[in-house]
């Protein structure tokens, strides 16, 4: 497991299991970070696909079912224990939505909570757009990344982390292109509560969409920032304050 999820707190305890899944590009240290954030009702793990940080020499993941089904493989035993929730940012969101999907009609397993960040609808024109990406030359890429922020400046200016980046980005979002978002909505309801968070300064994301996914209840909050809001610590403590209330609330 160690591999593929990272679990820096582990909490035996915990009522919940809150699984977060990263942005495109990004690793795992940000919300490894939040295990000692939650309360000790809330152990967190964090998604770790190769190609990046300890698995940095393995290959790229070639399409979503081979994400899907290692992710499946590392925490199902875990999921199938206690109470859990998807926690995804970004490419992390799409991640976390196809692998509740999977867990759902596969393993009649089902999330007690979604919570999807910073993430287009997949029919928008932001989301087909991301569909370019292996047409993209890496200045592109790059310039798009210095554009969302959340990478800090100093790796920018490091060519072997730079090109690194622009190779993990154009892979993961490649990922996207092997999956069928619109015939999985078509076909697949959660009934668990979802909610949408997004920045105040970021093109809108049509988060109403994703509220179609379930027959639970459904919430969109905008916070203060734009695509990387959630690393602003006044943020980030709404954060963990309202989705510890949403997972109490569910597993009562």
């Amino acid at each position: 497991m160690e591999k593929a999820i990272v679990r820096p707190y582990k909490r035996p305890n915990a009522l919940c299991r809150l699984i977060c899944f990263p942005w495109a590009g990004g690793g795992t240290s940000h919300f490894a970070q939040w295990g000692k954030l939650f309360s000790s009702s809330i152990e967190v793990s964090v998604v770790r696909l190769p190609g990046r940080e300890s698995r940095a020499k393995e290959p790229f993941a070639k399409d979503m079912t081979a994400v899907i089904n290692e992710i499946t493989s590392a925490l199902l035993k875990d999921l199938q224990e206690k109470p859990f929730a998807f926690f995804g940012h970004s490419f992390g969101a799409y991640i976390s939505y196809a692998v509740a999907v999977h867990l759902k009609e596969k393993h009649g397993l089902e999330p007690i909570h979604l919570f999807l960040s910073g993430v287009y609808a997949p029919h928008s024109e932001a989301f087909l757009l991301m569909g370019k990406v292996n047409e993209a030359k890496d200045e592109d890429i790059l310039e798009h990344v210095k554009f969302l922020g959340g990478t800090p400046s100093e790796f920018l200016k490091n060519e072997d982390i730079k090109k690194h980046l622009i190779l993990t980005v154009r892979e993961d979002v490649s990922i996207l292109q092997t999956y069928s978002f619109e015939k999985v909505e078509r076909k697949t309801i959660f009934s668990c509560d979802v909610t949408c968070f997004d920045g105040s300064e970021e093109t809108v994301h049509d988060a109403e969409a994703w509220l179609n996914i379930t027959r639970g209840d459904t919430s969109i909050y905008s916070l203060p920032g734009g695509h990387f809001y959630l690393l602003e610590p006044s943020n980030e403590i709404f954060l963990i304050k309202h989705i510890t209330k949403c997972i109490e609330n569910a597993a009562l």
